[in-house]
């Protein structure tokens, strides 16, 4: 059997994707702090602005909340709850309500019927079940020869790789309703578009930095079970 258990030469697979990782967390953190400091002419909070373009696009059963953490801000369309971290939800600044506009894009998508996002929310259970479930289930299979639990594992973080795959155009398409709502709105002026659209696309840089990671783990674990089927015979 090929001997993963004390030298792993795919690892380097991974190295372009944990060089992007590394680079977009900070470039998301430096970016973010830049322009929390740059406050918004308008005078808003992000929660302010967040409750305002709900309303103006006819989402009256989505509630503004605050949670704890930092850059934590998400939209739950279970609850139907938008929660913006304290840095967005009280701050005035163009990042606060870029962010703040960013999770309302989310919730537009949602109220519309945004077909990746309605995709992405129906393979949520099955992603989740594949990404726990996969390497348990594929290095078991190496463990015990076992082709079927291998595959079985590769198969179940594949799951894992679609969701982030279409998380990609969701995560953009909410960025430039944001930006498109802020300027609709006159929340943000002419000159206020261009450090917002930055603080999304630092932000946006995560989720692809977390989709190459997913696709080259997959290709890592194909390439792990290929080694370990050479080695075998």
């Amino acid at each position: 059997m090929f001997p993963i258990w004390f030298f792993d030469p795919t690892l380097i697979i991974l190295l372009p994707a944990l060089v992007l990782a590394f680079y977009a967390q900070a470039k998301v953190s430096t970016t973010f702090e830049r322009y929390l400091r740059v406050p918004a002419r308008v005078g808003l909070t992000g929660a302010e602005v967040a409750r305002e373009l709900l309303r103006r696009n006819g989402i009256y059963d989505v509630t503004v909340e605050m949670t704890g953490g930092r850059l934590s801000d998400y939209y739950d369309p279970r609850r139907k709850v938008l929660r913006l971290s304290p840095d967005v939800y009280n701050g005035r600044s163009l990042a606060a309500l870029g962010v703040a506009a960013h999770e309302c894009g989310h919730a537009i998508q949602h109220n519309i019927g945004y077909v990746p996002l309605v995709f992405r929310n129906t393979i949520v259970p099955l992603a989740g079940i594949g990404s726990q479930m996969a390497f348990p289930l594929f290095f078991i299979g190496l463990l015990f020869s076992s082709e079927f639990l291998a595959t079985l594992g590769i198969l179940f973080f594949s799951a894992a790789v679609i969701f982030q795959l279409i998380t990609l155009p969701v995560e953009y398409n909410a960025s430039s309703r944001a930006v498109a709502a802020l300027e609709g709105a006159g929340f943000i002026y002419p000159d206020e578009v261009g450090p917002v659209r930055s603080v999304l696309s630092a932000a946006a840089l995560t989720y692809v930095a977390a989709t190459l990671m997913a696709v080259l783990q997959l290709l890592r674990l194909i390439a792990l079970f290929g080694l370990y089927n050479r080695d075998d015979r």
